[in-house]
């Protein structure tokens, strides 16, 4: 089997680092048949004091929060976890990547209830680029809206993080590419603007920025939490109120947020521009002020960046 793209040495597994192409599941695996498991999604940035991590303890607790909700038992605290994150990358001699903290239910024994299925945990790094495409975080990106809508609540619990909750979203994405555009926004069974599939979404209208609330379900974003925190620094006012969907239709600005995508522009929806048709002055500021942090270039006021420490030279 060939490695993918961007496949480094070393993954932790169960609290041992094993090599890349041993860190295998059996086919009867829990997971295989029922989509039982959790994740995170989280980047490392290149510093000038060497590699950081971004929010690294919001993502271990949404981790275990994860794990709480669809009852995967983890003998793991967060402290150990983000220690799993540091070492994994340290020993990969890393110092940018995205990391993908994964907890499974594993085993070989058939049936939903996967109460005897052990649950193993795996932390692993990659090198890994602008996820919407190379030019994405300056361009923007065309977008349609997806015929495909959230889970309604009671349904899936869309706080958690979970492999299985993201087959909807490969039915939006796919469906979008097809269509000929980069990816979709996704309506709560409502009708109201919900996320994408796997970023949140903010819209600007007059200055003021909005976006959907917990209530929409949507994913409780880390990078969308910064965005706020960032957004009001700089003097904006942010609302999180439910929004229909032609609401997208007449805003100046429109924008993803996620660690895969970071702050991402979107240009058009279903071909209507989105104000000028490119990157606004707001999401530009925002962004640029979002990356200066992560990358070391601005002060971190918030203690968002965790310190990988640097790989022992070789003699």
């Amino acid at each position: 089997m060939s490695r993918g793209t961007g496949a480094t040495d070393l993954i932790w597994r169960n609290g041992t680092l094993v090599p890349w192409d041993e860190a295998n599941l059996h086919v009867m695996s829990h997971v295989v048949h029922y989509g039982s498991s959790i994740f995170e999604g989280i980047r490392c940035y290149k510093t000038p004091t060497g590699g950081a991590v971004f929010r690294l303890r919001e993502h271990m607790r949404r981790f275990l929060d994860s794990a709480k909700i669809y009852r995967m038992p983890m003998p793991y605290t967060v402290e150990q976890l983000c220690e799993a994150v540091t070492g994994t990358i340290t020993a990969n001699g890393l110092d940018q990547c995205y990391i993908r903290p994964l907890a499974v239910r594993a085993g070989q024994e058939m049936g939903v209830l996967p109460t005897g299925a052990p649950v193993e945990t795996f932390v692993i790094c990659w090198r890994w680029g602008a996820y919407l495409g190379h030019d994405a975080l300056e361009q923007g990106v065309d977008v349609t809206v997806s015929s495909w809508r959230r889970a309604a609540p009671g349904t899936f619990p869309a706080m958690a993080k979970a492999g299985g909750n993201y087959l909807n979203s490969q039915l939006s994405k796919m469906e979008a590419k097809q269509d000929g555009y980069v990816e979709g926004i996704m309506l709560d069974v409502h009708g109201h603007v919900s996320e994408g599939s796997g970023e949140n979404l903010f819209v600007i209208r007059d200055g003021v920025l909005y976006t959907a609330p917990l209530a929409a379900s949507i994913l409780n974003g880390i990078t969308r939490d910064a965005v706020v925190a960032i957004a009001t620094d700089l003097g904006y006012e942010v609302r999180e109120v439910l929004m229909p969907r032609e609401f997208l239709l007449i805003a100046d600005e429109v924008f993803f947020t996620g660690t895969a995508a970071e702050i991402t522009p979107v240009r058009s929806i279903d071909r209507s521009a989105v104000g000028d048709g490119k990157r606004g002055p707001i999401t530009r500021a925002i962004q640029e002020r979002f990356l200066a942090i992560a990358t070391g270039q601005a002060p971190d006021p918030r203690g968002w960046l965790t310190p990988v420490p640097a790989a022992p030279k070789r003699s």
